[in-house]
């Protein structure tokens, strides 16, 4: 009688790209959801999804995907831009993580961190994902190390 042998195999990485964009689907959605709430604790709940979400995101990327990018297309304009719309992204976090939504003040923060990361997200998917394509770069090795960094991040921040 033969045994079947159960195949255990890894998920296949996501392409770089591909792994950036989920990111960005899921901060939209998080975004969409706050829009629609009006309990507070939901509210402090999402934005602390949107904040470790953002913040592991935009460290991933600056560690890994735009050093490799602005390299490869010998960039001196996309990427140092993106580079400082994540420190003023990092700055409206700041703002709002671990604070309590108390009104209208934080509601406006959340609603600019939304257009921002809207704006940047344009310009990534628009000028930087499809130049970063057309290079020599690997982009299913590039997605995992970035795959490898962000679950390493994460994990930091649920201790």
């Amino acid at each position: 009688m033969a045994t079947a042998l159960k195949k255990t195999t890894e998920p296949k990485p996501k392409e770089a790209i591909t792994l950036l964009r989920a990111d960005h689907k899921l901060v939209s959605t998080l975004f969409e959801e706050y829009e629609k709430t009006r309990s507070n604790s939901k509210k402090k709940a999402l934005v602390s999804q949107i904040c470790t979400e953002l913040s592991v995101h935009a460290q991933i990327e600056e560690e890994i995907f735009y050093p490799a990018v602005k390299q490869a297309l010998k960039d001196k304009e996309l990427i140092p831009e993106a580079t400082v719309e994540h420190a003023t992204l990092k700055d409206l976090i700041a703002q709002v993580e671990g604070v309590e939504p108390d009104g209208e003040m934080f509601d406006a923060k959340i609603k600019v961190m939304s257009e921002y990361v809207k704006h940047h997200v344009k310009e990534e998917q628009n000028e930087i994902f499809p130049k970063a394509k057309h290079t020599n770069l690997n982009m299913v090795e590039l997605g995992a190390q970035l795959a490898e960094r962000k679950a390493e991040l994460l994990a930091e921040r649920s201790l």
